[in-house]
C-alpha cells in the first residue's frame, strides 16, 4: 500500500492548521501506545469501541499473521462523541501510536478530508469491495476514493407487539392511528423511540426525510437543500410529537431508556436497534413471545421506507509507521468469517451480503431477512466532511419535536447547514 498522495495532502492547509490548532490547545499530554517495537514484531494498535467479544477475533488475526505483527485492541471510551475527540486530538497532533482505527461511519469523510487516514487502493480496495453491500460502501468513500473498509452495518427495525396489533402499519400515520385506538381501549399504547437531542434524533428525522424522498443536501454534499420531501419530514416527526402517543420521556429518550421501557410493557411500538432483540429474550422471554419485527414504516403507505444505517469502517491511520500490515490487519478483521462470528456473538450486523446466508445466522438473526431489505434500500446520513456540524445543527434546531413548524424549521435548518458546512468539520 503506497503513502498518501502528497498533493492531496497540501490541498488543505487551512483545515490542518485548524485541526492541529486544536489539539495543542485541548488535547492532555496523552501517553501514545508505540506501534514500532524494538527487537520482537510491529505492534499494529487497533483503536475501536468497546465490543465483547472482539478480542477473539484479534486473536485469531494473531494467529494467522505467524509472529509477522501482533495486533493490540486498544478500547476506546463508550460513547460515541468521546471516541472522536480522542481520535481527532491524536491525529491532529499526528500521533504514530494509532494504526487501525474503528470510525462511526459518519466520521469517514472528516478523516479524509484531514488526511489522517489513508486511502485504500489495489487488491485491498478490491477485497473490501467485494460482496460487500453498496449502502456500507457509501459510507467509506470520500470524493469517490474508498478511505475506509466497513467491519459492520446496523438498521433501526419497528419492533411490535402482536398481541395488541395483528399486522405491522405501514406508514407513521397508521401507526398514530393505531397507538390511539389502543389508548382508547386502554392497553399498553407508546410509540416508543429516540426524541433527546442528540444523534437518535438525527437518525429519526434522517430516515424520516429519506422516506419522503427529500434531500438535506445535494449529491456531492457541498450546498444545503432542504426540499419538499424534507419539509414533509418535518411535518411528519411534528404530528408523531404532538399526537399522544408518545412517552412522557420522549425528549429525553436515547437507545436504551427506549429498550427498558417498551421490555416493562408499556409499548405497543418501538423503533430501535436490532440489540433490543436479545436483551428482550433474557429479560422478558413471555413479552419476547409476543414481539414482532418489521421495516420501519414510510411516510407514505404505498412507499417503502428508507432507513438510516449506522455502523463501523476501519481506517488506516496516515500517521502509521506500518501502513501495509495495517491493511492487512484490517482486512483480516473484517473478513467474512470475523463478520459472522461478530454478528452472532456480538450483535452487529454483517457489511457482507453473503454472511446473512449463512445458516448460523438464522438463529442468531431471526430478523436477518428484514434487516438485510433495509439494507439494500437504506438511507445514509450527509457523507461530507462537516457532518459534526450538521449533526449538531439539526439536533438543536429539531429539539424539541412538538414545537417544529415545518416551513419555518426548513427555512432555519438550510442556512444554519450551510454555515456549518464551512467549518469542514474538525472540531473537537
Amino acid at each position: 500500500m503506497s503513502d498518501p498522495d502528497e498533493a492531496r495532502r497540501r490541498r488543505r492547509p487551512r483545515v490542518r492548521a485548524v485541526a492541529a490548532a486544536t489539539a495543542l490547545t485541548l488535547v492532555a499530554p496523552m501517553a501514545a501506545c508505540g506501534s514500532g517495537d524494538a527487537g520482537g514484531p510491529p505492534t499494529i494498535n487497533l483503536y475501536y469501541p468497546p465490543e465483547q467479544n472482539l478480542q477473539k477475533v484479534v486473536d485469531d488475526c494473531n494467529a494467522q499473521a505467524q509472529g509477522r505483527y501482533e495486533i493490540a485492541y486498544r478500547v476506546l471510551p463508550r460513547q460515541a462523541d468521546d471516541q472522536r475527540v480522542q481520535m481527532v486530538r491524536r491525529l491532529a497532533a499526528e500521533d504514530t501510536g494509532m494504526d487501525v482505527l474503528g470510525l462511526d461511519v459518519t466520521w469517514t469523510q472528516e478523516f479524509a478530508s484531514a488526511d489522517w487516514i489513508r486511502e485504500w487502493t489495489g487488491q485491498d480496495k478490491a477485497e473490501v469491495e467485494q460482496g460487500t453491500l453498496a449502502g456500507p460502501l457509501d459510507t467509506a468513500r470520500y470524493e469517490d476514493k474508498l478511505f475506509a473498509a466497513p467491519k459492520n452495518t446496523n438498521v433501526q427495525l419497528l419492533w411490535y407487539r402482536k398481541d395488541l396489533v395483528p399486522q405491522p402499519p405501514k406508514s407513521w400515520d397508521q401507526m398514530i392511528t393505531a397507538a390511539q385506538q389502543l389508548k382508547d381501549q386502554g392497553k399498553p399504547y407508546q410509540v416508543l423511540t429516540m426524541g433527546a437531542q442528540y444523534e437518535g434524533l438525527v437518525v429519526l428525522y434522517n430516515t424520516l426525510a429519506e422516506s419522503a424522498g427529500g434531500k438535506i443536501l445535494n449529491d456531492d454534499g457541498t450546498q444545503a437543500v432542504m426540499d419538499d420531501g424534507t419539509v414533509r419530514a418535518l411535518e411528519q416527526l411534528q404530528r408523531f410529537a404532538t399526537s399522544g402517543v408518545t412517552s412522557p420521556s420522549f425528549t429525553n429518550a436515547t437507545e436504551d431508556p427506549v429498550r427498558l421501557e417498551f421490555q416493562s410493557g408499556a409499548g405497543a411500538f418501538q423503533v430501535n436497534w436490532p440489540f433490543v432483540y436479545p436483551a428482550l429474550q433474557e429479560a422478558n422471554p413471555e413479552l419476547a413471545k409476543q414481539v414482532g419485527w418489521a421495516r420501519i414504516p414510510g411516510v407514505d403507505e404505498n412507499t417503502p421506507s428508507k432507513v438510516t444505517i449506522g455502523g463501523v469502517n476501519l481506517a488506516v491511520s496516515s500517521y502509521s509507521r506500518h501502513p501495509e500490515l495495517s491493511f492487512e490487519a484490517a482486512r483480516c478483521i473484517r473478513d467474512a468469517e470475523h463478520q459472522k462470528f461478530s454478528a452472532i456473538n456480538d450483535g452487529v450486523p454483517p457489511t457482507i451480503e453473503a454472511v446473512y446466508d449463512e445458516p448460523e445466522m438464522t438463529e442468531a438473526y431471526p430478523m436477518k431477512d428484514t434487516i438485510l431489505e433495509e439494507l439494500k434500500e437504506p438511507a445514509t446520513r450527509p457523507l461530507t466532511p462537516a457532518y459534526q456540524s450538521i449533526s449538531t445543527v439539526l439536533s438543536a434546531i429539531l429539539s424539541p419535536p412538538s414545537e417544529i413548524r415545518p416551513q419555518q424549521t426548513a427555512d432555519e435548518l438550510r442556512s444554519a447547514i450551510a454555515d456549518a458546512l464551512q467549518s469542514k468539520g474538525v472540531l473537537p
